[in-house]
């Protein structure tokens, strides 16, 4: 079939549109988990989480009860294990009631990297715990039984070994964010093939810890508390240790 001058003119519009639609074709973006947590808008690194619930509490400020809310969230394998357990506790709501005295209490610890940046303030916190062996023997039963109750209650065993952070945000105002942080090791650090290896391998998951605090106090200034969980340094391991 001839194509003529006066056809090739009324294809054109069409041809444009075909164009148009397939350069606009709409790119696929792996979605992120989000929960609301108190005032906070919770967003997750990829991944296959779910929701463990939530519990309210309510707590003595200088400017009477400080009313909070604790989202539980776990990250699991294809196979069903436990990666990792966060529970992130936050105000219920915009309101501000003080600080309690003494929030800021963040001491050393043998063997757990502290890190305050409230400089021991009695009446704000900046406190990042790390203990890169949460799993060591009777460690988390020892400095942490209400965790471990809490997991017992839901039945939840990580895969060892495992990290532990702990990090708490609280203003003078009565902003509160608090994360506690049950994370396979594989998640956190690269596999080390000789000594100098072994010697940096924590690097990663001190940074991950640094940035997550970073996200927290940038949440406790936010209209909608976006808290954003910073990707694990590791992907998720497709098989069992």
């Amino acid at each position: 079939m001839t194509l003529t001058i006066s056809k090739f003119r009324r294809l054109l519009p069409l041809l444009a549109a075909a164009v148009f639609t397939v350069g606009c074709a709409p790119l696929t973006v792996a979605s992120k988990a989000e929960y609301s947590v108190g005032r906070a808008r919770l967003v997750l690194p990829s991944g296959d989480w779910q929701d463990l619930g939530t519990s309210e509490e309510a707590i003595a400020g200088s400017g009477g009860r400080i009313e909070l809310q604790t989202r539980n969230v776990g990250l699991r394998t294809a196979q069903g294990d436990w990666l990792a357990v966060l529970r992130v506790q936050t105000n219920r709501t915009g309101d501000r009631k003080g600080s309690p005295q003494g929030i800021g209490y963040c001491p050393p610890q043998q063997h757990v990297t502290v890190e305050d940046g409230a400089s021991g303030s009695p009446v704000r916190a900046d406190c990042l715990r790390l203990k890169r062996w949460g799993s060591s023997a009777q460690w988390l039963e020892k400095n942490r039984p209400d965790l471990v109750q809490w997991l017992g209650s839901r039945q939840i065993v990580l895969v060892q070994p495992y990290s532990y952070l702990s990090y708490r945000y609280v203003t003078e105002a009565g902003a509160w964010v608090t994360v506690d942080a049950l994370i396979d090791q594989r998640l956190l650090r690269p596999t080390t093939r000789s000594n100098d290896e072994f010697l940096v391998a924590g690097r990663p998951a001190l940074q991950w810890s640094q940035d997550l605090a970073r996200a927290v106090r940038q949440s406790a200034g936010m209209m909608d508390g976006h808290l954003a969980i910073p990707p694990f340094p590791f992907p998720t391991p497709t098989s069992r240790p």
